[in-house]
């Protein structure tokens, strides 16, 4: 785990940053559960990627209350992009993680408020409204549960693991890399599973839930808050290639170290743990 002295900024307000982004969760936590009953406006933005107006009414929210607070940060959201989020204090965003869940009706998704000094994640939230669980970290406080603190799983055992996934935007051959990855280590597993949220696999791995998650390539606003909660709840989260994960990783492996060494040594000759041609960073293209 990288060293990291930065003291979390102040808002105007007088309340540190971890705190507004706990309490912008929230809010924006009310906004999710008023539209969870009613009918949706859903349109596609890409291959298997969809929005719906209450994301972009959920992040419009966010970004106000930010700005209120903290009118000198950059803002990098899913939505609306916007602010270079590997450069000075930036808060990344994705007003809902799971918005294929939330657009059907299946309870499983979440809101991810996270904050990066030059592209460090010093802070972030992520918080699943349906079943009232805040997961949240900042460098060098902890992990936690709302209130209770959390830690990555102890087994030791790839056999024992359950192990959590989700298909890839965009490109077929990430996904198809995926279930190719899964079928072949299949016999080593306890089982695996895939729901919809790669926020919400991350932190149910931060703390304890299942034992690792990966996946093929995540956005910034993904995986954000996770990068944290994992260092913070004791665990290793890396790139596909065994590199300490960034914003911009290439693939991601989220584990204890015991179980992220096993799972290096199994998949080491399969096509997932190639690298990608293409950066996801736009300013890297």
């Amino acid at each position: 785990m990288a060293e990291q002295k930065l003291q979390l900024p102040v808002s105007i307000s007088g309340k540190n940053a971890w705190d507004v982004a706990r309490e912008i969760s929230l809010s924006a936590g009310e906004i999710l559960l008023d539209w969870w009953p009613k009918s949706k406006e859903v349109s596609d933005k890409g291959q298997n990627d969809i929005v719906t107006n209450v994301d972009r009414e959920c992040e419009a929210h966010i970004r106000e209350a930010l700005a209120s607070h903290f009118p000198e940060h950059g803002i990098f959201g899913e939505e609306e992009k916007g602010d270079d989020p590997t450069t000075g204090w930036t808060w990344i965003i994705d007003p809902i993680d799971g918005t294929q869940n939330y657009a059907w009706g299946i309870p499983c998704f979440s809101i991810v408020i996270a904050l990066a000094k030059d592209g460090e994640v010093v802070a972030g939230v992520n918080f699943d409204p349906i079943n009232s669980e805040m997961f949240h970290a900042a460098r060098g406080k902890g992990a936690f549960l709302n209130d209770q603190k959390i830690k990555v799983s102890e087994i030791s055992n790839f056999e024992d693991v359950i192990m959590v996934t989700d298909p890839a935007y965009g490109p077929v051959a990430g996904t198809t890399d995926t279930l190719q990855m899964l079928r072949k280590i299949w016999p080593s597993l306890k089982t695996a599973r895939m729901i919809g949220s790669s926020a919400l696999s991350i932190s149910y791995v931060a703390a304890g839930r299942m034992d690792i998650f990966v996946h093929h390539r995540l956005q910034p606003y993904d995986q954000a808050a996770g990068l944290i909660l994992m260092e913070e709840a004791g665990g290793l989260v890396t790139d596909r290639e065994g590199t300490r994960a960034q914003l911009y990783s290439d693939g991601l492996i989220a584990s204890s170290s015991i179980i992220h060494q096993q799972f290096m040594e199994i998949t080491k000759h399969l096509q997932w743990r190639k690298p990608s041609s293409r950066s996801l960073n736009p300013r890297e293209r």
